[in-house]
């Protein structure tokens, strides 16, 4: 039966919250958008940042006020005053970073991808576990109000059964940018597409029981583009695009026998919904209270409360989810022949 409201986002009350000592590896460009949400729209602590350029750290440090500064992330692993760190450095560090935050006692939150492939990312989660610390993917779109709300139409069964999962991430990239590097894991297939790839199984809820993948080279050596076909346990499609050719809708529409779940604009992102019955005649509509890279702020206080709870999962994102993920875009790039330079024998 089609639903007569939508439900509304469960939200942690920051009043619970504990306050939580944090650190970031990595000051680029999304930790510059991490920063600013965790200052304004936050009230954890922000003691410390370390990164190889001393001069783009200090600047960074500078716009955010925080107080210790370090170019050896091993510097600041190593103060007794330090809870919790982000790790956003380039995908194909992302592992050996947070298996140092671990090593060094301390709760980790990783830049999504987790890491290069499911064996890297289950090391961590073995690391993590062994010392009963907390890890997390920062797969920041599953904490937002709108993919709550997305979870609960699915886990209510409000589309009925589901059959089929369209999406597509395609971007505008200048020549020199890091996703053209093939020295940093370039591609879109851990950037863009871990979006595509994360959705359908938080969609159809386990690993796609059969891939088939196409795949399209570009200049310097890395994968330009990548469209995949999953079928599902349940029987449900997910066709999916991934680019750095275009700038493509970046939309998202799941489709069931009941209802149609059409995600607008940047389907990760912030934005507005609808909710049609198959008959057409009964909508529902989603709108986004904005704020887009600002809603960075739900994993950090998601991370804050779990290290409250003495978690070392996130119930929300567990790393089997993150692993499941990292599994099938392996299973994707051995399709499209793409290896990492960290994966390569010598």
């Amino acid at each position: 039966m089609f639903p007569r409201t939508l439900p509304q986002p469960e939200i942690l009350s920051v009043d619970g919250l504990p306050t939580l000592r944090w650190g970031i590896i990595g000051p680029g460009w999304i930790a510059d958008r991490f920063a600013a949400a965790f200052r304004h729209h936050t009230r954890q602590q922000l003691v410390a940042v370390a990164g190889r350029n001393l001069d783009k750290t200090t600047a960074f440090a500078g716009r955010w006020d925080i107080p210790r500064i370090f170019t050896e992330a091993s510097e600041m692993l190593a103060l007794k005053d330090l809870d919790v760190v982000y790790v956003a450095t380039p995908h194909n560090h992302h592992f050996p970073d947070a298996m140092k935050v671990l090593q060094a006692g301390k709760h980790v939150l990783v830049e999504k991808p987790l890491a290069l492939n499911a064996q890297e990312g289950a090391k961590l989660q073995q690391e993590a576990r062994a010392r009963k610390l907390f890890c997390l993917e920062g797969m920041w779109c599953d904490f937002t109000p709108k993919y709550d709300v997305l979870r609960q139409l699915l886990e209510n069964g409000d589309l009925g059964d589901l059959h089929t999962l369209i999406a597509d991430h395609g971007e505008y990239f200048t020549p020199d940018h890091r996703i053209f590097n093939p020295d940093l894991a370039g591609g879109p297939m851990l950037d863009l597409g871990s979006y595509l790839i994360s959705l359908s199984i938080t969609v159809a809820g386990s690993v796609p029981a059969q891939v088939l993948a196409q795949g399209q080279p570009a200049p310097g050596g890395v994968n330009g583009q990548a469209s995949m076909l999953f079928t599902h346990h349940n029987g449900m499609h997910s066709v999916l695009n991934t680019t750095l050719f275009s700038r493509t809708p970046s939309g998202a529409v799941i489709a069931g026998r009941d209802a149609t779940l059409s995600l607008n604009g940047h389907f990760y992102a912030p934005g507005d919904f609808t909710l049609a019955s198959s008959e057409g005649n009964q909508l529902l509509h989603w709108k986004d209270k904005g704020g887009h890279y600002e809603q960075l702020s739900y994993e950090i206080e998601h991370t804050a409360w779990c290290i409250g709870q003495g978690l070392t999962e996130s119930p929300i994102r567990p790393l089997e989810t993150s692993l499941m993920t990292l599994s099938t875009m392996d299973n994707v790039r051995r399709q499209l022949g793409i290896v990492f330079n960290e994966e390569r024998q010598d």
